[in-house]
């Protein structure tokens, strides 16, 4: 799969699914399911010419451990995961799926910290959270070249272009109003 580019309709609640398939984006995110339910909205979502990346963290029922990455690739067959775990993203490598490092910000420390995880891992992207700050998307971007898509708290569409003119190529949302932005 290749990198998504564009709005990534973050879908955390069943309801919001048929909506996230409509859109006219290629790629969408589960953030929050039970492992019961993941197979068969991935199948439905592929169903519909989407690429599903799966918040791995946030599944219900599965373990964040080689065994569990097994499953998920092997059973669920998702496009790529989305987690702020080293080992779970190292984990996605290994089995050739695309593999996005989240790194929430609160202060200096953790991006001082997040940046050494991304050099030493070499995830295919980075998600920063929250995404609303454009500055710092791109010092992340002028430090580890990776593309890097801004999520959390993005809910205008001027916080939309705010990160795509900071250098990011994506942007994940919850937010509805903002799926069908081009």
């Amino acid at each position: 799969m290749e990198i998504p580019t564009g709005i990534i309709p973050a879908v955390r609640k069943m309801k919001e699914f048929e909506l996230a398939i409509e859109t006219p984006f290629d790629t969408v995110v589960f953030l929050e399911t039970r492992i019961s339910q993941l197979k068969s909205m991935i199948h439905y979502a592929k169903k519909a010419n989407k690429n599903v990346l799966v918040h791995f963290d946030l599944i219900h029922g599965l373990k964040s451990d080689d065994y569990g990455m097994e499953f998920l690739v092997h059973e669920m067959k998702p496009d790529g995961i989305l987690s702020t775990r080293g080992n779970v993203v190292t984990l996605a490598k290994k089995h050739q799926l695309l593999a996005i490092q989240r790194m929430f910000l609160l202060d200096s420390i953790a991006l001082e910290n997040n940046l050494k995880l991304i050099n030493r891992i070499k995830p295919d992207c980075v998600e920063v959270l929250p995404g609303i700050m454009p500055s710092i998307i791109k010092q992340i971007y002028d430090k580890t070249n990776l593309p890097i898509i801004a999520g959390g708290l993005v809910t205008s569409s001027n916080d939309v272009k705010a990160a795509y003119d900071a250098g990011a190529i994506a942007v994940s949302t919850s937010r509805k109003n903002l799926w069908h932005l081009s």
